[in-house]
């Protein structure tokens, strides 16, 4: 997949698609609906399918206090974007100057002239340029009225997995009630976060219960609580464990932070990109009286999610594992 960032980057050779424009956090089963679609329409034309997002999203841009939690991190997004098999993906930053540009501007410079675009994917509720001007009604007009090569703008509308309307709200609002299984059956798959293992307090290990430390890089986790999990990526493939996605409030803590306790292991991790599936909610964070109370917490936690991941099976390993 070719990852073009910004419009100074194209190349002569990426002019030419059939292409979508949205979010697309999480890349849910509308989303991959969308793209499997892109993709058909992209074969009967002979063109590649691009993606066009944006990072950050226009929300966390213009309201970051009201922005809401993310499903995926960048990295995480284009990893699922490119298992949907999109050729290409055109990252836009989304700042002042692009927030500032006219609607009809922007259909100019980024569709006609810079994509040549020839088939458009858009979403009921799509709306951009300066002042949310630009709406469906003018990229039709636009698409037909182009001089050269115009292009076909097609309403996905509201996708849905059966009778259930698919949504990246939806899926977060199954998270945020801890509903695994809801939030997978929307996703298409379970629910995982990545990141690097770091450095934490080491505090962890003072209690008995050594933790990997995952830098989130989210200002709000869709997830908090007490997991039981399946850690992929380590060396031997996924091994089950125990995390807590909080601000660890019997230390004190501030951020939010994923740690992972990893069952009957002892290796070297520091550094290592990590992939953490969530499997069950056992309960919500909660602050201690003391280190002992939270020590018997974690015993009895360790011991549930142990019992519930040996009565699931371990989750089949990923290609990745063993890199």
């Amino acid at each position: 997949m070719r990852l073009i960032r910004g419009l100074h980057n194209l190349r002569p050779t990426d002019r030419g698609c059939v292409a979508t424009i949205g979010n697309f956090d999480g890349v849910h089963l509308g989303h991959r609906a969308v793209f499997q679609r892109l993709r058909a329409r992209g074969r009967t034309l002979g063109l590649p399918a691009t993606v066009i997002t944006f990072e950050p999203q226009p929300m966390e841009f213009f309201a970051p206090d009201r922005a809401p939690a993310r499903l995926t991190r960048l990295r995480e997004k284009l990893k699922a974007i490119l298992d949907c098999g999109i050729e290409r993906v055109m990252l836009l930053e989304f700042g002042p100057r692009l927030a500032s540009v006219d609607a009809r501007d922007f259909v100019r410079r980024l569709l006609l002239d810079g994509l040549g675009v020839r088939f458009l994917m858009i979403g009921d509720d799509f709306r951009f340029g300066h002042g949310r001007s630009g709406d469906e009604a003018l990229l039709r007009r636009m698409g037909m009225e182009a001089a050269q090569a115009g292009f076909e703008v097609e309403n996905h509308h509201t996708i849905t997995h059966g009778e259930e309307r698919v949504s990246s709200t939806r899926v977060r609002e199954a998270l945020a009630r801890g509903d695994l299984e809801q939030a997978a059956h929307l996703l298409g798959r379970p629910y995982r976060m990545q990141g690097r293992v770091g450095h934490g307090d080491r505090r962890g290990r003072t209690i008995g219960f050594p933790t990997a430390n995952l830098d989130l890089h989210r200002r709000v986790s869709p997830l908090l609580g007490v997991f039981a999990v399946q850690v992929h990526r380590l060396p031997g493939g996924p091994r089950p464990g125990v995390a807590n996605i909080g601000t660890r409030p019997t230390f004190d803590g501030e951020g939010c932070r994923l740690e992972v306790h990893l069952f009957d292991f002892d290796q070297e991790i520091y550094g290592r990109h990590l992939e953490v599936e969530f499997r069950l909610k056992l309960r919500d964070e909660q602050r201690f009286d003391s280190f002992d109370a939270l020590r018997r917490q974690i015993d009895l936690d360790a011991v549930a999610a142990r019992e519930f991941l040996e009565r699931a099976g371990a989750a089949p390993a990923d290609a990745a594992d063993e890199l």
